[in-house]
């Protein structure tokens, strides 16, 4: 037995020792896993991103309203009704909150960061903690790894947003890295061709290129065939077909008001890009200008805090009618997560702090059965008062709507790496 087949294998045993463990446990006190994981049959991921922390009492898992003068704990606005009996929302999320039969809040996700922003960036894009021996891949690469692009001519992972290095490929190496843009009003950096390149020039160039690749002998150089795929990548990019992706004006005006602002326009984009077979987008909502602090709502930042929330719901509740209006909404999982979330007191500067033990996380479409909210936190949204989603359980629940199975093993040279850090979907989700 060579030692790559000894390790998958003692790590097979070892992940289903604690699986059973975990079965045992959770027996006695229902997490909402499962040890055979039932898989979905979603083609796409849109993960929408609000950096620096949404607070989940001021979205999703509102409570009894507080006073930030009076530094009473609570709630910064009122909630309102949705579409789901007993499941309210903040009044900021009139849009939302009649789709929420398509909506799953996990209200209660949980990790252990609470004052690293990069270190809780980390943990919800890679699933892990930070490893000084192991760099983890995103969940973005581990899908784009597992399934590749859903259409010829498109990219597997796009991220429409800053790039950083969490959202990466880890050991999985640059092939299942992502292509960023910042601006949706045009395809990424570097691959739209110079005005002088003609496409005849351009056929000359890569017939030049063929004959280049054919007089070299071969390669098993890891490095130089992530470069290679790299060069064909961007040379299938820059054709006319998959920079059409990036020609809004073709949509109606009526659409593109319907979706709002620049966040909205990236939404709308996300939605052309799965249209054209990209298999995971990630969206970034970055628009600190509007409270100047973003999500993140320290002091006077909490302000304005509800430009961000109702931005958020304009968007997002276009994206899903709009999904469903074109027959995507059960082929794509609408995600939408964040590092951590906010306490219910408030700083002295009226704004809110940090909170890991319990916030909320947003799915939506992909095939789910949907139920409004899962998980239950107490009165004021501090703690996990029933069915606690770990983060490894929401990678677990977003890999099986893919089909992709959460306990497979990935490889790492040949160290054997299970896909989530032995997380379990939510079983209700798959019911």
């Amino acid at each position: 037995m060579d030692r790559r087949h000894f390790l998958s294998q003692a790590t097979v045993l070892s992940a289903a020792s604690l699986m059973r463990g975990e079965a045992g446990r959770a027996a006695e006190e229902p997490a909402g896993g499962m040890a055979e994981p039932r898989l979905g049959k979603a083609e796409h991921v849109i993960s929408i991103w609000l950096g620096g922390g949404m607070g989940a009492l001021d979205t999703f898992d509102p409570k009894r309203k507080g006073d930030p003068a009076k530094k009473v704990a609570g709630s910064y606005y009122d909630s309102i009704a949705t579409a789901v009996p007993d499941v309210r929302v903040c009044e900021h999320l009139s849009g939302v909150a009649p789709l929420m039969d398509r909506v799953t809040v996990l209200r209660t996700i949980h990790h252990d960061v609470i004052d690293e922003h990069a270190a809780a960036v980390n943990r919800m894009h890679t699933g892990r903690p930070v490893s000084g021996t192991v760099v983890y891949p995103s969940v973005g690469s581990v899908i784009a790894h597992e399934l590749g692009a859903a259409g010829a001519g498109a990219p597997p992972y796009v991220v429409i947003g800053y790039p950083n290095v969490t959202r990466g490929p880890g050991f999985l190496g640059a092939r299942d890295g992502y292509l960023y843009l910042t601006d949706t009003s045009q395809g990424p950096a570097g691959l739209s061709r110079p005005d002088g390149v003609s496409p005849a020039r351009q056929a000359r160039r890569e017939a030049f290129l063929t004959g280049l690749r054919q007089s070299q002998p071969e390669t098993t150089d890891a490095r130089l065939l992530d470069y290679e795929d790299a060069i064909s990548q961007s040379l299938r990019l820059s054709g006319p077909e998959f920079n059409r992706s990036f020609k809004l004006g073709e949509e109606s005006a009526d659409l593109r008001n319907h979706y709002g602002g620049e966040f909205g326009q990236r939404c709308l984009l996300a939605r052309r890009l799965v249209e054209r077979g990209v298999r995971f987008i990630e969206v970034a909502h970055n628009l600190n200008f509007l409270n100047g602090s973003g999500w993140d709502v320290h002091n006077e930042g909490i302000l304005k805090q509800h430009a961000l929330i109702q931005e958020l719901d304009t968007a997002l509740a276009a994206l899903l009618t709009d999904l469903e209006s074109r027959r995507l909404l059960d082929k794509t999982l609408v995600v939408v997560s964040t590092e951590f979330g906010r306490p219910p007191e408030f700083d002295s500067g009226g704004g809110r702090g940090h909170q890991g033990t319990a916030f909320s996380c947003v799915l939506a479409g992909g095939g789910l059965k949907h139920c409004g909210a899962h998980g239950e936190t107490d009165e004021m949204g501090k703690k996990i008062v029933s069915h606690p989603v770990s983060v490894p359980d929401l990678f677990a629940t977003i890999y099986a709507a893919l089909g992709v199975a959460p306990a497979k093993l990935l490889y790492d040279g040949d160290r054997p790496v299970p896909i989530t850090d032995l997380g379990q979907p939510v079983a209700r989700l798959f019911a």
